[in-house]
């Protein structure tokens, strides 16, 4: 059986992020987000998007950013694994495991460290 990804409309859209909908239009272009449409021309967002633009909304709304500053925090969007944060977004798929390894790596080192510290 095949799943079907949850879409969302304009409306539905703008309701979940408690905005109208001439600022997601705006923000579409803004940040050049592409919704997939229909033959008709009606937008379809999938939740990728909803989540897309619910970090805009925060980084404008409630972090203060200007619409350039967004677009730039969104370009060099930064990912956490634990409490430590990695630039993982523009690594290849084969780079993320290696990230990921390095990181178990240091955070190994770290706790050694701090053990020898505690015996000297």
């Amino acid at each position: 059986m095949k799943m079907q990804r949850k879409q969302f409309r304009i409306g539905e859209l703008a309701k979940k992020l408690n905005v109208e909908r001439f600022v997601i239009r705006f923000w579409e272009k803004e940040f050049n987000i592409k919704p997939t449409r229909s033959d008709g021309g009606q937008r379809f967002y999938e939740e990728k998007d909803l989540n897309t633009f619910k970090k805009i909304k925060k980084l404008l709304y409630e972090n203060g950013f200007t619409i350039n500053g967004a677009r730039q925090k969104l370009k060099t969007d930064t990912k956490i694994l634990g409490s430590h944060k990695t630039i993982l977004n523009d690594l290849q798929p084969y780079s993320k495991a290696a990230a990921s390894d390095a990181i178990k790596s240091l955070l190994n080192l770290k706790q050694k460290l701090t053990q020898l510290k505690k015996q000297l």
